[in-house]
């Protein structure tokens, strides 16, 4: 199960970053999905890191304390790096389409 949850937290991190870039790569072309890409990479990192957290709780819940010690500085460092970053390149393409935004 843990296995599990660390790819699926993998995964979605990475299309959390892509989703970003995409709209990044496509600016010149005035994309109109931008809005929905960045919706769905924000999703994607909070989804993300729920599964960080059902990772956490299985191996407290096995009482793998060995693992939790070894594991423990990149449980706390990564989603930090994933969250920022996320939020950074979606900012990025918030500030580059912040012309196109119609309320």
């Amino acid at each position: 199960m843990i296995g599990w949850l660390n790819l699926g937290s993998l995964l979605l991190g990475l299309v959390a970053w892509i989703l970003p870039a995409i709209s990044i790569t496509r600016y010149e072309k005035r994309s109109r999905n931008w809005i929905t890409l960045s919706i769905v990479s924000l999703s994607s990192c909070s989804i993300a890191l729920f599964f960080q957290i059902g990772s956490f709780y299985e191996r407290i819940k096995a009482e793998d304390w060995g693992a939790l010690m070894d594991t423990m500085s990149v449980i706390a460092s990564v989603p930090a790096i994933l969250l920022i970053g996320t939020l950074i390149l979606n900012a990025i393409t918030l500030y580059m389409y912040r012309n196109q935004v119609e309320l």
